[in-house]
């Protein structure tokens, strides 16, 4: 488990792709930059969508957590 204190968070459990790349992408542009948002999917193409995603949109990925039955995806906004 991570200690990074998220400001937001989006449960995207449940939603088909693209659902939760859309939902953390409206999440980031609401943001402060600075501001972690982290992001709920079950979905296994998030493990590369939002990888992928933060790199060419200039944010970072601080970290993934693989949990029991979702990942969590820690995203700084630049």
């Amino acid at each position: 488990m991570t200690d990074i204190e998220p400001q937001e968070t989006v449960d995207a459990r449940g939603a088909a792709c693209p659902g939760p790349l859309m939902d953390l992408i409206g999440a980031i542009r609401s943001a402060e930059s600075g501001d972690v948002v982290r992001l709920l999917s079950d979905n296994d193409q998030s493990l590369t969508d939002v990888p992928e995603w933060a790199e060419e949109a200039g944010n970072e990925l601080l970290a993934v957590e693989e949990r029991d039955d979702h990942n969590a995806f820690y995203v700084e906004k630049a």
